[in-house]
């Protein structure tokens, strides 16, 4: 197992990325629903149960939206309980490991308050909308809140700080890649792609 604290490695290229070069996104006519349209088809034809869990909590990340509801820790778990069919999901308790061990992401009393303070910056207008929802993938990505599910708790973090300001991207799958928390060109390049994706009409 890797002694690097990968959490430490991502805060540090988190504030090294230029942000601003992201892309400005546009408000189109709704066509294609990329997120419900993943669940419908691979995640469907691979897992149906686990299709149908994604979708409901896709409707409550929506509905928190909508509403404008504040990004943190909570209403992630919330979601969670409806990605996990889980009475509970608390936030981690000890390291977490990922990537067959390759990257760490350590635990201390500030960990959890240092998560959401960055879910915090996903409100802040000065960062493009497409530099925050591609941030916080990552945050949710590598500071791992969960004991189980962190990927899809990632990507419904995105869909809903873009649903928020009403962009909705007609493709999501592309978006399932491996990243990595010391490659500040890769954050960059995610929010670049969700330009792409934004732009790409189906």
């Amino acid at each position: 197992m890797t002694a690097t604290d990968s959490l430490s490695v991502w805060l540090r290229v988190r504030r090294e990325v230029d942000w601003q070069r992201a892309p400005a996104l546009q408000r189109v006519p709704h066509g294609r629903h990329g997120f419900r349209s993943w669940c419908e088809g691979a995640v469907r034809r691979r897992d149906p149960i686990r299709a149908e869990r994604l979708l409901a909590a896709h409707a409550l990340a929506r509905e928190d939206a909508a509403r404008r509801a504040p990004l943190d820790f909570a209403l992630l778990a919330g979601w969670q309980r409806e990605v996990l069919a889980a009475t509970e999901t608390p936030f981690r308790v000890s390291d977490a490991y990922a990537k067959d061990g390759r990257e760490r992401y350590g635990l201390n009393p500030r960990t959890r308050a240092d998560f959401d303070s960055c879910l915090r910056e996903t409100h802040d207008p000065d960062i493009p909308l497409a530099a925050r929802a591609a941030r916080a993938y990552l945050d949710v990505a590598f500071f791992h809140p969960f004991t189980d599910g962190n990927a899809r708790a990632a990507l419904l973090t995105l869909v809903h700080v873009l649903a928020r300001e009403d962009i909705v991207l007609p493709e999501v799958g592309p978006l399932q890649t491996t990243r990595y928390a010391d490659d500040p060109a890769g954050a960059a390049d995610l929010a670049a792609f969700i330009g792409v994706l934004n732009r790409r009409r189906q």
